[in-house]
């Protein structure tokens, strides 16, 4: 069976790093953090804000991310979306429900949005028209697919819970489909630098992405391989990372955690 994948798709490729309104409890009885990255690139230009919350209740996850770019990289990609995803969580498992995403690049808006059955199928698959046509694929395809909000969300429990990064997770973002392959590289004792004034303990992850099904749009900033360093900065909290680094086809991009609240939590480790 063919599945209409006609016009869909995500949010841009460094999109996947790390919700209120879609679980069902009061963010007292949840589990939240939020935490805000700045993203250099080449030179040490200011690319982008990445702002991610992610709350958990008792079998329920949530996470929601907000990218807006800055400075002198507007004039090159003027980026401003917000995504999320809600679904259920059990020890060693998170599977989605919906993922949906508000994109605007450049003066045009895209909208995306996926629904899961919970045997793991995308029952649906839809987008505004600006997203333009997907490549076919089937639904066995996709069946058991994750979003990339999902997958960095699951290599971070089993972080936390096992401390390995050894996971693959299979990724369709509406209009691509991809492994998302990490593997470990070393603990690390990271020092302050020019950026963030961080330091401590941190477990690097090296991320490669293995195309399936290409997404033909390049333009969405897909990246080919990264590496990670993730720490436990909230006391009794799972690991996040504190900073990044990724190939993508504008080059080296670089991310570091500025700032983390969460209960009892407000640390600033960049200034805004």
């Amino acid at each position: 069976m063919m599945v209409n994948l006609t016009r869909r798709a995500l949010i841009p490729g460094f999109v996947g790093i790390v919700l209120t309104g879609g679980i069902a409890t009061t963010r007292a009885a949840a589990k939240w953090v939020e935490a805000r990255y700045e993203v250099y690139g080449v030179a040490g230009i200011h690319l982008l804000t990445n702002r991610t919350t992610i709350e958990q209740a008792p079998h329920q996850y949530g996470i929601e991310m907000d990218l807006d770019t800055r400075g002198l990289a507007r004039m090159f990609v003027d980026l401003d979306s917000h995504s999320d995803v809600y679904g259920q969580a059990g020890k060693g498992v998170a599977r989605p429900q919906t993922y949906e995403a508000n994109v605007r690049r450049n003066g045009v808006g895209r909208h995306y949005r996926i629904d899961y059955g919970g045997d793991g199928r995308v029952i649906k698959v839809s987008a505004s028209p600006a997203s333009g046509q997907a490549p076919p694929m089937t639904e066995q395809q996709i069946r058991g697919t994750v979003d990339q909000l999902t997958a960095y969300f699951l290599l971070e429990r089993q972080l936390s819970e096992r401390g390995t990064c050894a996971l693959v997770v299979r990724v369709f973002d509406g209009r691509g489909l991809y492994n998302l392959r990490f593997t470990d590289n070393q603990r690390e004792n990271l020092a302050g630098d020019g950026h963030q004034n961080f330091a401590g303990p941190a477990q690097s992850c090296d991320v490669v992405r293995e195309d399936l099904v290409a997404n033909p749009d390049r333009s969405e900033g897909a990246y080919d391989r990264g590496k990670l360093w993730y720490a436990r900065v909230v006391p009794g909290g799972e690991m996040m990372p504190v900073r990044m680094e990724y190939d993508t086809d504008f080059g080296v991009v670089k991310g570091y955690l500025a700032e983390v609240r969460a209960p009892g939590i407000d640390l600033r480790l960049m200034p805004e």
